[in-house]
């Protein structure tokens, strides 16, 4: 078998950044990092595919809140030692239908809830009526039930260029990666542990699972299995004819809390604006999901655009799918097995990506058996949404 210092198991947002911080942290020589990925670079098959995902200091938790402006530090510190930019300043607009939210729970997933946290953090931001959102950003089309928050900090984080940079940056400080290798097991090995592929068995010191809706295939031989819904997700992009109105220097990225959630993009990535809804997708699994969109959303969508933006649309350029992976509480899982800590998992809950660049220092934390940077404890393993078989599902749908 070979042996290595440190294996990671999927290579998507999370997993990459992994890589990259476990290869600069261990560095080129004896007991080399692996990162090793079932399909191709880049695949379309899970989470972290598209162009962009939004970055924001706007969070309505404080477990988040704590972690947002460290994540945008680690984003410029990948940038400073690429020299390639991820991230695409825009501003950011939180906009709330208070009518269409009507008798709701909503919980902190308001204006208010927002707030608190910026106020908390010393973030700054702008409050605004319907009158004062339109006259800024005349695209929109705001009714008086209408309240918004304008944050100056958010923008556009380049997902798929952040995954390539995170390879690139690792295979640099000397990490191997093996694409086109589905990981069959991972099983503990005294101290160490094995990860089983179809043609060659590995052993390392320790293993990152970053497998998203493949995590619990591959921590079977673990005894480890845990409550994580699948859902088909989706995004469509609208190849608009006013390509000036909604330039990244002119249109920010958005969050609209109605009776849907959706959110927005200027144009980017495609000579299109892009439009999604957060939460709310058909519940399926990796090996049977579809990648046929719905076209109930389609339609959802498009009204939404008709009503609220309509210079945002246009034509569809396409609709796509892609995989949230979610424990029933919707936090993260960033932690080692109880009973085997050298297999360290982690699991974004369909909404970390404007972290990854933190997280991978943080699961190379874990990993390493150093204290994380920064404070992670509710993203426990053990936590009673985890271990718990009555606990509730509550997504933020």
């Amino acid at each position: 078998m070979a042996a290595h210092r440190a294996i990671v198991v999927g290579l998507g947002g999370l997993g990459s950044a992994a890589l990259h911080r476990l290869a600069a942290e261990i560095g080129p020589g004896d007991g080399t990092v692996l990162g090793i990925e079932q399909f191709e670079l880049g695949h379309h098959r899970g989470a972290s595919q598209d162009h962009s995902r939004i970055i924001r200091l706007a969070q309505h938790q404080e477990e988040y809140a704590a972690l947002a402006a460290p994540a945008y530090k680690a984003w410029y510190e990948v940038e400073a030692e690429a020299c390639q930019q991820i991230v695409t300043p825009t501003g950011g607009l939180v906009i709330e239908d208070r009518t269409a939210r009507q008798g709701t729970a909503t919980g902190t997933r308001n204006i208010e809830g927002y707030t608190a946290m910026f106020d908390r953090h010393g973030v700054a931001y702008e409050r605004l009526d319907a009158g004062e959102l339109v006259a800024r950003w005349p695209q929109f089309r705001a009714h008086d039930g209408i309240a918004a928050l304008y944050q100056p900090d958010s923008g556009i984080v380049d997902a798929a260029r952040a995954n390539a940079v995170h390879i690139a940056l690792a295979r640099a400080r000397g990490a191997e990666v093996r694409t086109s290798t589905p990981v069959r097991a991972v099983v503990p090995d005294g101290e160490g542990v094995a990860v089983v592929t179809d043609t060659e068995t590995f052993r390392a010191d320790r293993v990152v699972v970053a497998s998203d809706a493949w995590t619990n295939q591959v921590l079977a031989e673990t005894g480890t299995t845990l409550p994580l819904t699948v859902l088909r997700e989706q995004v469509t992009y609208y190849a608009t004819p006013h390509l000036a109105e909604f330039a990244p220097s002119r249109f920010p990225v958005f969050m609209w809390h109605g009776r849907h959630n959706f959110y927005g993009f200027p144009v980017y990535g495609e000579v299109a604006t892009k439009l999604g809804q957060h939460m709310g997708g058909d519940e399926t699994t990796a090996d049977t999901r579809t990648f046929e969109p719905d076209p109930v959303r389609r339609a959802r969508y498009a009204d939404f655009v008709d009503r609220h933006l309509p210079r945002f649309g246009g034509p569809e350029l396409y609709s796509k799918t892609c995989l949230y992976t979610v424990p029933p509480d919707q936090h993260f899982i960033l932690d080692t097995l109880p009973e085997h800590p050298q297999i360290v998992v982690a699991n974004g809950a369909g909404h970390a990506f404007k972290f990854a660049a933190l997280i991978g220092r943080l699961l190379a934390d874990l990993a390493l058996g150093h204290e994380p940077s920064h404070p992670i404890d509710a993203f426990s393993i053990t936590r009673p949404a985890l271990t718990d078989p009555s606990f509730p599902r509550s997504f933020h749908v």
